[in-house]
């Protein structure tokens, strides 16, 4: 069984205010250390240390992306898009009342399911790999699934006790597509070691995140996380150019998220109901 998400987070948070924020740095070295060893796993053949060159054309103009007022992100009610509990009536309502289809336990591990759908939905699609101009690898999905879980366990937090459990249902249905995807990527052998180093990566990078956005952060600090989990290979080089403005454009990215997440509802969050913004339907920025 794995460890409670939101306990490990809010103690190791806590831990980081108290050295001045100095944590993130050696779960930063942890991190990285670890995911050598599981992408090495992952992918033997591609895995390396040498810093990849990104596309030399970006797809779109990154400098005009983001600039637009945060909204909720909850779907309208009629939407397509939505999914509704399931609704019986008469001897097979009775029948699921008594197999406690019902229960809290079971409408939270449902809902849960479908947060988790929009996640992968978001992380899954080509759109975010184009916009950012991003190559797609087992390293980039890795770390944009775990910063949109962020994203939505973060959200949570604001719901207190209810949307920290319910978190952890998130986690536990994170976690297990999480180690599908890496038996599917072949690794069979050595799995269990493989998830533990894969799950301090992502507490790394909570820990990393919840401080990046704090008032009294750099600046730029939320930038310098992004290229470390993100973009970059080792973490030793700095962005520029291209890199540097699709570094950017992200960092307004998951900031706009955080504010249009604030706004969306608790009903939407725990059913599931929401999506994250387009990113192929982003407005540019006028002149």
């Amino acid at each position: 069984m794995l460890p409670r998400w939101s306990g490990a987070v809010t103690q190791l948070s806590r831990l980081g205010s108290q050295h001045n924020l100095n944590l993130r740095n050696e779960f930063y070295v942890i991190s990285r250390q670890s995911y050598g060893r599981a992408a090495a796993a992952v992918a033997p053949d591609t895995a390396s240390t040498v810093e990849k060159p990104l596309p030399s054309e970006p797809v779109v103009n990154l400098d005009k992306l983001f600039w637009s007022k945060p909204c909720s992100l909850a779907l309208a009610r009629d939407s397509p898009l939505r999914i509704e509990e399931p609704q019986y009536a008469g001897f097979k309502r009775a029948i699921l009342r008594l197999m406690l289809f019902y229960s809290k336990q079971s409408t939270s591990i449902r809902g849960a399911n479908v947060v988790y759908k929009r996640i992968i939905s978001q992380v899954d699609k080509p759109a975010i790999y184009e916009v950012f101009n991003l190559e797609k690898t087992f390293k980039t999905t890795f770390s944009l699934l775990v910063l949109h879980m962020w994203l939505c366990l973060r959200r949570l937090k604001e719901d207190g006790k209810e949307g920290v459990e319910f978190g952890q249902y998130i986690y536990e249905t994170y976690n297990h597509d999480v180690e599908l995807r890496v038996s599917k990527a072949g690794v069979n052998l050595l799995l269990t070691k493989w998830m533990k180093d894969l799950e301090k990566i992502f507490y790394g990078n909570i820990v990393a995140y919840d401080a990046a956005v704090l008032p009294e952060a750099r600046q730029d600090e939320l930038q310098n996380v992004i290229w470390r989990n993100v973009f970059s290979d080792d973490g030793s080089s700095r962005p520029n150019g291209d890199a540097s403005r699709a570094v950017q454009a992200m960092a307004r990215y998951i900031r706009r998220e955080v504010s249009c997440l604030s706004l969306t509802d608790k009903e939407a969050m725990f059913s599931g109901n929401f999506m994250f913004t387009s990113l192929k339907g982003e407005k540019p920025k006028s002149e």
